[in-house]
């Protein structure tokens, strides 16, 4: 079979209020069809149980009831938390999806942002960190110490959705696909129809510049964070982006964009973040920036 004749299929769905695409080749169209649904249905499935916004979601209970009493969730989502601990350890708290509370404080949950007070931010940093979370293994619950706690987890909910889908494709025995979120995380596996890897460019932070970095990608994940998307310009002049520093409650300008590349799409995720953060981070092996 030449290069030309072999079948690529694409697909696309919302989610997460971003656009998830996957594309994948092979022999058989009508399975490609099907395994790109069954892994962008996955990624929905997975956004109903992750989501802050959805009432009937696992973390919105825990956010509604954590403070009160211990609160039962699914394996999965227990694992996911348990992941996001050790990433936070990892990071020395620049990751860190107890954020939620410092999100709402500067107006970025269902908002365009705005510039709270000094005692508005010292507030919502009370609130903030893994330490207010009890993780109770045996019974597989979750319970915050502290009130006005509370789980978003959307600094890595894009990349551990990305990583179930790809599971999935591989578990299907699925060996060369990419698929993204957004663009801005990123999971490859194999190589494209004509042999090659997988290429995808880091966008410069500002129009009209060449790309940072072009990237071969090829049983790897790249995640990119930055600090512009959703961002606003405060009365003093300077852009106040929606990564914000947990030590600090206020939006990082430590840099304008981090790329890390690793073979988990949730610690790619993760990591991008921390070093937007905090460049100078040390990551652990198997993390590269890029």
């Amino acid at each position: 079979m030449s290069v030309e004749s072999i079948p690529i299929i694409t697909a696309a769905r919302e989610a997460m209020a971003t656009r998830f695409e996957v594309a994948l080749h092979g022999d058989d169209p009508t399975r490609l069809r099907a395994a790109a649904g069954e892994a962008l249905e996955e990624i929905a499935r997975l956004e109903g149980m992750l989501s802050l916004f959805e009432p009937t979601s696992e973390i919105a209970h825990c956010n509604a009831r954590a403070a009160a009493e211990s609160v039962p969730v699914s394996p999965e989502v227990f694992g996911l938390l348990q992941r996001c601990r050790v990433l936070t350890d990892e990071t020395g708290g620049t990751f860190d999806i107890t954020i939620a509370p410092l999100m709402r404080c500067w107006r970025f949950i269902n908002d365009t942002g705005a510039v709270p007070t000094d005692e508005e931010i010292e507030q919502a940093r009370a609130c903030v960190g893994m330490r207010y979370v009890e993780l109770d293994e045996a019974d597989s619950t979750v319970r915050f110490t502290r009130e006005g706690v509370m789980l978003d987890l959307g600094s890595i909910g894009k990349g551990y959705a990305l990583e179930c889908a790809s599971a999935l494709l591989a578990e299907n025995e699925f060996e060369n696909f990419l698929i993204h979120g957004g663009t801005s995380t990123i999971c490859a596996r194999g190589a494209q129809a004509d042999g090659t890897p997988w290429r995808v460019a880091v966008k410069h932070p500002e129009e009209n510049q060449p790309p940072l970095h072009i990237v071969d990608l090829s049983d790897e994940s790249l995640s990119v964070s930055g600090i512009g998307g959703k961002s606003f310009t405060a009365a003093d002049g300077h852009e106040q982006g929606h990564v914000l520093d947990p030590r600090t409650g206020r939006p990082t300008r430590a840099a304008r964009v981090a790329a890390v590349v690793c073979a988990s799409a949730t610690a790619s995720d993760a990591w991008a973040t921390a070093l937007l953060v905090e460049p100078e981070l040390q990551p652990t092996e198997g993390i590269r920036v890029l």
